[in-house]
């Protein structure tokens, strides 16, 4: 028995090797798309703005980080489970190759396509790719699956259900009683005055007549079954979906997460493919949809994501939307807890960090893994004002016009020093901002002397925050 309820904060290969085997009833993975594009992150309402490279350069060098991640999952999978890849049109040929030789290609179960009701873009001398690809396997043939249904359209409600009992005013139609198949000498008699093949059996045809659920509108004429509309389960939902909307910006449900994915989206999954009580898990799980609904379906859940900022978004909206506490009803792993721990991280890596904790972006999605590819010397973030977020505009840049953004500095050293503050300052000038924020381990004596400086003769705010601030959280910024 494996635990559940856990988000663990790492690279999910090294995660997914520590599970057992044959452990999970269900997985459903969102990872990066190979789109060769970044994408910039709000997250929710403390406003933060990140990024994040969804940039792998050629397709075999996203299929070869892909694979055994995708190996590891395949051994995690009961013989009874199923696996959903949820990918689009850049990568989806490759990706169902590289599936096919880890499960077997009987194991193919559905292509399924989520169309969007957006398109991506007017591409010159092209369709738009307006949808997703998600490719549905199943380990072993007993797989769970439960059949989902959609409504009845309107028109053919009306169209096909046009009759109403006078007593109940229950909507039925009158469907066919007879058998396709003409050689079933055992269903061939005469029933209320016309012989037929019919499909059931006099038994059963006498009693749905005394029960009043057959109905002959002459004599002669060919007897036809009440077929009730509320007894109806709808229209088989198949391989092709598209009742489903995608995220938009002024939803409610919306995190500003590029590639969040629908709550209905994963709810039908989940419900098609594992019962209550079973185990889903989501190694790429972003924002957290699939944990959300599968907590809210009532099964048990494992997430793993590799941003520390992610995890911690995850948390407040398991808090939030299934009323869940951290520490009894869901655990946090593995993320950063001491200052010892985040002095050992690479330097892009403690950047990264330090600059999403804070409720930054990140700029180029590497923080200054090359500066000069960055083009903002001696800045590695930028916050963005809560009045610029809300002047986002669909069609926009990630801003649209607004301007109201403030710098961030990121130095992975135990004190900061007064030539860090000094270059800071420079920076700042140099973009005509009067705010900004310092991220370091501690600050000496004359680094503190030099803010006060910047600030009395130079009107620059620089604000010093410390790494064990933003670890007890009592780093909050106000813009």
């Amino acid at each position: 028995m494996i635990q559940t309820q856990l988000i663990y904060c790492g690279d999910n290969l090294q995660k997914l090797r520590d599970l057992p085997g044959a452990c999970v009833d269900l997985i459903y993975i969102d990872p990066p798309f190979n789109s060769n594009r970044n994408y910039e992150v709000f997250w929710g309402d403390t406003q933060e703005k990140r990024a994040f490279n969804d940039r792998f350069g050629a397709v075999e060098h996203y299929i070869h980080w892909m694979r055994p991640r995708v190996m590891e999952l395949y051994r995690a999978l009961k013989p009874t489970g199923s696996f959903y890849y949820h990918c689009d049109w850049h990568a989806d040929a490759y990706v169902r190759v590289m599936l096919d030789q880890v499960f077997g290609a009987d194991a193919f179960n559905t292509h399924i396509i989520w169309r969007r009701t957006n398109a991506k873009g007017l591409a010159f001398r092209s369709f738009p790719n307006n949808h997703d690809s998600i490719f549905f396997y199943a380990k072993g043939k007993k797989h769970t699956f439960n059949r989902q249904y959609l409504p009845l359209d309107k028109d053919y409600i009306e169209g096909f259900y046009r009759f109403r009992d006078p007593g109940t005013g229950r909507r039925y139609q009158l469907a066919d009683l007879t058998n396709p198949n003409k050689n079933r000498p055992h269903l061939t008699y005469e029933f209320l005055g016309v012989t037929r093949v019919w499909r059931w059996t006099k038994e059963r045809m006498e009693k749905a007549h005394a029960d009043g659920l057959i109905v002959q509108s002459e004599p002669g004429g060919v007897p036809r079954l009440k077929r009730y509309l509320d007894e109806q389960e709808g229209v088989p939902v198949d391989s092709i979906w598209t009742d489903i909307p995608p995220i938009q910006s002024q939803s409610d449900e919306s995190l500003g997460y590029p590639t969040q994915k629908p709550l209905v989206l994963l709810d039908r999954i989940i419900r098609a493919s594992s019962d209550p009580g079973d185990v889903v898990l989501d190694a790429f799980c972003g924002c957290g949809t699939t944990l959300v609904a599968a907590q809210l379906l009532k099964r048990k859940w494992i997430g793993v994501d590799i941003s520390p900022t992610a995890c911690r978004v995850m948390g407040r909206r398991l808090t939030k939307d299934c009323h869940l506490r951290e520490g009894k009803d869901f655990w946090l792993r593995d993320l950063p807890k001491t200052a010892e721990e985040l002095h050992k991280y690479p330097p892009f890596e403690f950047e990264n960090w330090a600059v999403t904790a804070l409720n930054a972006v990140i700029l180029n999605g590497q923080a200054i893994a090359n500066r000069a590819q960055v083009g903002d010397m001696g800045i590695d973030g930028r916050v963005y004002s809560v009045a610029a977020v809300k002047e986002k505009q669909e069609g926009y840049d990630l801003f649209g016009a607004a301007d109201r953004w403030f710098p961030v500095q990121v130095k992975q050293k135990d004190k900061a020093g007064r030539p860090d503050i000094d270059a800071f300052e420079t920076a700042m000038q140099r973009q005509r901002r009067d705010k900004g924020f310092f991220i370091a381990f501690d600050y000496t004596r004359d680094a503190h002397l030099e803010i006060k400086r910047a600030a009395r003769e130079h009107n620059l705010e620089i604000l010093p925050i410390t790494v064990q601030e933003i670890l007890d959280e009592k780093a909050h910024i106000r813009v």
